[in-house]
């Protein structure tokens, strides 16, 4: 019988991605999309098809999962993490990774650095200004310009931080301008995932903030993408008590539960692994869902039999095959 080491070292040089993922407390998938959507791949590659990663290549991986579980953007996270002394060297002229333009519909095409930078600024004026019409006005030309899941990582996500980090630095002030932001960045969200294709047939992804969870705006930014693929989804928002969580998941049949927690006060792994456990049908043909722990609250709280996916993108990839199936 092999030791864990042999079966984590595979055939051949360098780590297999299920032994990686399992180091790392992440998805299989959320590897394979880091490496299709920003270059962060494995240096080996055997037969042309299989998977190796270098040691190299397990610490660039390492840097990026810990500057996403703080909340950075997976594509500055990845320019970060590759940039770092140890990351292997990468000559001008490769071609980078695909944008998400490739592998999505509704365009979420990366944008130039600087149109982001002047996207922040204008936005982060807009609401210290309390300029409500301008707030909208720009939240919607980014999501129509970029796309909802890159309009997320790299403008709207960043703002938030932003003000927030403006809010702490003083004294408590500004609190009245990250309240109007985030109302009207929900309403832009609504707005975005307004005219799509009818919902596909299906059991679908249940998501709700964990008791006690106000911070909502993730996962309505979740919802707002899954709907503009027209997948099945079912928003319960803010700090759905545990009874009603036990009932909408037997009462749904859902395909996936996403469990949102922003502070480790409210990531109970308790409740997660009950949710993992839930099972409904007739015997012989019972199902379950597939639990995704998501938010910076899960940080080093990992939960077997659920996923943990960082970032909207990487959630949307463990989502869409399990809503969509072929």
């Amino acid at each position: 019988m092999s030791t864990p080491s042999e079966r984590d070292r595979g055939t051949g040089a360098g780590l297999t991605t299920g032994a990686v993922a399992r180091r790392l407390g992440v998805a299989p998938t959320t590897l394979r999309s880091w490496d299709r959507r920003y270059g962060v791949g494995p240096a080996l590659r055997t037969d042309g098809r299989h998977r190796r990663w270098t040691p190299d290549d397990l610490a660039v991986l390492t840097r990026m999962a810990t500057l996403t579980s703080t909340g950075v953007p997976p594509a500055e996270a990845a320019r970060i993490a590759r940039s770092a002394p140890s990351a292997p060297y990468a000559p001008a002229g490769v071609p980078g990774p695909r944008t998400a333009a490739a592998d999505r519909s509704d365009a979420d095409a990366g944008p130039p650095a600087g149109g982001v930078r002047r996207e922040r600024r204008g936005l982060a004026g807009a609401a210290l200004r309390l300029d409500a019409d301008a707030v909208d006005a720009l939240l919607d030309s980014v999501i129509r310009t970029h796309g909802l899941v890159t309009a997320w990582h790299e403008v709207i996500a960043p703002v938030l931080r932003a003000v927030g980090r403006k809010q702490q630095s003083s004294g408590e002030r500004y609190v009245e301008v990250e309240h109007l932001l985030s109302w009207h960045i929900s309403g832009a969200l609504r707005r975005g995932c307004a005219t799509v294709a009818p919902e596909r047939p299906g059991p679908p992804a249940l998501l709700a903030c964990l008791p006690g969870e106000g911070h909502t705006l993730p996962l309505e930014a979740l919802a707002a993408a899954l709907r503009r693929r027209g997948l099945p989804v079912r928003m319960f928002g803010a700090a759905l008590p545990v009874e009603a969580l036990d009932s909408a998941v037997r009462r749904t049949g859902p395909a996936a539960v996403v469990l949102w927690a922003q502070s480790r006060t409210t990531a109970d792994r308790a409740l997660a692994r009950h949710v993992a456990g839930i099972t409904w049908g007739v015997r012989g043909a019972r199902g379950r869902p597939l639990v995704l722990t998501a938010g910076p609250g899960w940080s080093g709280a990992r939960v077997p039999g659920t996923v943990r996916p960082l970032g909207l993108a990487e959630a949307i990839d463990v989502l869409e095959p399990v809503l969509a199936p072929g």
